[in-house]
């Protein structure tokens, strides 16, 4: 019998602890089992818009890098912004990811093939396609629908009063249907900006003293070279004449830029610009343009006339050496010893791309393009081993071209062979079937260029590297530890790809890719030469291939885009189709501001390694990983409609004028008082 000092408990008193515990244990149920959101990317997806601005990466890095992003993102303006109160940046979006077709659910469970089970988490891309979505519908929110629209945005942005001619510019722009967004004209600043800290009459001199000139006045272009690039570009602003000042245009006919001004001298140069920019009051405003005597003709007499710059041209190879001194001297790129030797395999440091990165991939194109913070790029670009020709000089002066990396500082205007439209590059009036029809999901074609490779530099060029990531056989040895590769190396785990996992990387690859080179471009100087595109140092690494135009290559649904000697001519004809580009670019274009990674076009590092996790989020993997073919198409399509809004040769012209009206103003001696101020005395 119990003692009475004991009675038994009542039942309230285990309820008392019981209920407590129960609730408890729900509690921690529910909290271990809810799926973890990833952090997202608080990068903004550049588009080409002030890099200075642009933030980094918010995936995880070493504090070291990133304050050597911060140093380096002083590169894109030389420490000194281009633009004025540029917005915030919000990467954040309520769009939902998508996963598979939504066509999937709604046929009978018997007639369909299984389906790969939902994934717990957000897949990084799906992430960096809603901050995409969202970056783009904030720059469209700035279009100006109006002459005193435009005008507003641009004193805003500027931090000055729009040139002269403003108006007639914003006339010509509304005729031909042009989208109007200031940011579209980012690039004109960034490449204009440090002329400000030169004297005028000496732009205007170096540029008519020039080898290789268009000559405009009293609104009438002519060039006295035949060179084809120039009657080219002769021909685009022949279009445009009639609405154009006095001015001379210095070009560069080489496929290489050719302008690497030392950072600390264009530092000094932007320090300058700023200074000018002032909003004058408008009584006070020069409206109108000078008019220039006529052009020089070229003698053995005219430098020492006019007064012109020695360049000291160099042919320094590795052009690593000369591209890094635009670089700030705290970059990786200033700091790392620079590569004496090409000779073997190349080493990859991933751990350079997090400031461009997010969960390893692309979140900063931008940025991304950019090389002062990835001193291993040095051995990974044949542009930086050793270019096809090289003629660079530490000398600013006012050369225009069609591309440049980073560093350079020419002043770009379209491509010749996007004004041209040769079939080659644009792929004539095909543009391809609807995806839906499309025969294939991978192909490229090229030749083995990107500079001169020889038998002892090539495993450093990036088409050489490609090409070999796409060789089934070679990845499959690889994963056996068969055979090292020679030039690129193995996906890591960042990327958690299944076929690795399933050690079938080769035979997956070999399922969906066609890569092939069609000439292997070899060294001239070697012995024996071989024919029909052969190279005796690397034909045991590769087999040549039928070239294929870019009409059929329409035909698939996935084009790689790959850097050759320069930027790769093929890009426009590529956003045109119905195909989806995958970028992987360390060049700029006129045309960047306008595009939206992740919106308009897949962008992809440099050192391809983030390739293989591009193909398996698109393609999926067998029953395990699931496709998202439905995005790919949307973006393919949400490109190809953009590129035939914003990148037409209408909007090349609007460009180019505004373009050339600005230089006209900064090569005026009464450059800080002029612009247009219509709207503000009306």
């Amino acid at each position: 019998m119990r003692s009475p000092a004991f009675p038994p408990r009542r039942p309230s008193h285990l309820v008392r602890y019981i209920f407590p515990a129960i609730l408890l244990l729900c509690v921690f149920y529910y909290l271990s089992h809810k799926p973890h959101d990833p952090q997202v990317p608080s990068t903004y997806i550049s588009t080409g818009h002030d890099s200075s601005k642009s933030s980094s990466s918010s995936s995880s890095s070493s504090s070291q890098n990133q304050n050597q992003n911060q140093n380096h993102n002083q590169n894109q303006n030389h420490g000194t912004s281009d633009v004025v109160n540029q917005p915030a940046k919000d990467p954040s979006s309520n769009q939902k990811p998508v996963h598979g077709s939504p066509d999937a659910a709604k046929k009978p469970i018997q007639d369909s093939k299984p389906v790969p089970p939902k994934p717990t988490t957000a897949h990084p891309i799906d992430e960096l396609i809603k901050v995409a979505e969202k970056d783009f519908n904030h720059m469209m929110a700035k279009e100006s629908k109006t002459l005193a629209e435009a005008a507003q945005s641009y004193r805003e942005r500027r931090g000055r009063h729009p040139p002269p001619g403003f108006d007639k510019w914003y006339q010509f722009a509304k005729e031909n249907k042009a989208v109007l967004v200031e940011d579209f004209f980012d690039q004109i600043y960034h490449d204009l900006n440090p002329f400000w800290g030169l004297d005028p009459a000496m732009i205007r001199n170096e540029a008519s003293g020039y080898e290789m000139v268009i000559n405009i006045r009293n609104g009438n272009a002519s060039a006295e070279s035949d060179w084809f690039w120039t009657q080219i570009w002769l021909n685009m602003i022949q279009t445009i004449e009639h609405l154009l000042p006095d001015m001379d245009i210095a070009l560069n006919a080489m496929d290489e830029p050719r302008l690497v001004v030392p950072w600390e001298d264009i530092n000094s140069y932007m320090k300058k610009e700023k200074q000018s920019r002032v909003l004058a009051p408008a009584k006070n405003v020069i409206r109108e343009f000078s008019t220039l005597p006529p052009p020089v003709k070229h003698d053995d007499d005219t430098d020492e006339a006019l007064g012109i710059i020695d360049k000291n041209w160099e042919d320094t190879n590795p052009y690593w050496l000369v591209a890094r001194r635009g670089c700030p001297p705290d970059s990786p790129a200033r700091k790392q010893p620079a590569l004496t030797s090409f000779d073997g395999k190349p080493s990859f440091s991933p751990s350079w791309a997090t400031p461009h990165q997010y969960q390893g991939y692309v979140a900063n194109s931008t940025l991304s393009a950019e090389f002062c913070h990835q001193p291993d790029l040095q051995g990974l670009e044949g542009i930086f081993i050793r270019p096809l020709t090289t003629a660079a000089t530490k000398v600013l002066f006012p050369m225009f071209g069609g591309s440049k990396l980073a560093t350079n500082n020419e002043i770009l205007l379209p491509a010749p062979m996007y004004w041209n439209e040769e079939e080659r590059f644009t792929g004539g009036d095909d543009h391809g079937p609807s995806w839906d029809n499309k025969i294939g999901p991978l192909i490229w074609r090229g030749v083995a260029t990107g500079g001169r490779n020889n038998e002892s530099n090539w495993r450093g060029f990036q088409r050489h590297r490609f090409v070999s990531m796409n060789n089934g056989t070679k990845l499959a040895r690889a994963e056996e530890g068969a055979e090292q590769p020679v030039n690129f190396e193995l996906p890591s785990t960042t990327y958690n790809l299944a076929a690795q996992k399933d050690k079938r990387l080769g035979p997956w690859v070999s399922q969906w890719s066609d890569v092939g080179f069609t000439d292997l471009f070899c060294d001239p100087e070697v012995e024996p030469q071989e024919e029909d595109g052969q190279c005796i140092y690397t034909d045991e690494h590769y087999e040549t291939v039928l070239g294929q135009k870019l009409a059929v290559q329409f035909y698939y649904k996935y084009l790689p885009d790959i850097d050759g000697n320069s930027f790769s001519g093929r890009y426009l004809g590529f956003l045109r189709s119905t195909s989806l580009p995958i970028k992987s670019t360390l060049w700029r274009e006129w045309h960047d501001s306008r595009l939206v990674a992740w919106k308009h076009f897949v962008p992809m590092d440099n050192r391809f390694s983030d390739y293989y996790g591009i193909m398996e989020y698109f393609l999926g993997y067998d029953d395990s990983v699931p496709s998202h073919d439905d995005v790919a198409e949307k973006i393919a399509m949400d490109g190809k409609a953009w590129a035939e809004k914003v990148l037409r040769k209408e909007d090349m012209q609007v460009y180019v004028l505004r373009l050339l009206l600005e230089y006209a103003r900064v090569t005026d001696d009464r450059r800080e008082k002029m612009g247009w101020v219509d709207d503000l005395l009306s």
